[in-house]
């Protein structure tokens, strides 16, 4: 299923989206297209990474690996491919 959502790419980016964009690499290695569907409101983007990064790598009574079983089987419940 293709996307339903214009994903802007890196390098046309500019100003709050190429800071954005920056920040997400640079924690990340690269822009996951489920932080591209944000590129209309990088402060959404950034919230998101920041969530993410909070749920799955703060300190927890559930192991990392667990963290990555939920999400799979979330992410396979609704039919998401990420």
């Amino acid at each position: 299923m293709a996307s339903r959502i214009d994903l802007p790419d890196e390098l046309g980016a500019t100003g709050a989206l190429a800071e954005a964009y920056a920040r997400v690499a640079a924690s990340r290695g690269e822009v996951a297209n489920i932080l591209k569907a944000h590129a209309t409101r990088p402060e959404a983007m950034l919230a998101h990474l920041d969530l993410y990064r909070e749920l799955m790598f703060s300190r927890s009574e559930l192991s990392r690996a667990e963290r990555e079983f939920i999400a799979s089987v979330v992410s396979s419940v609704n039919g998401c491919r990420y």
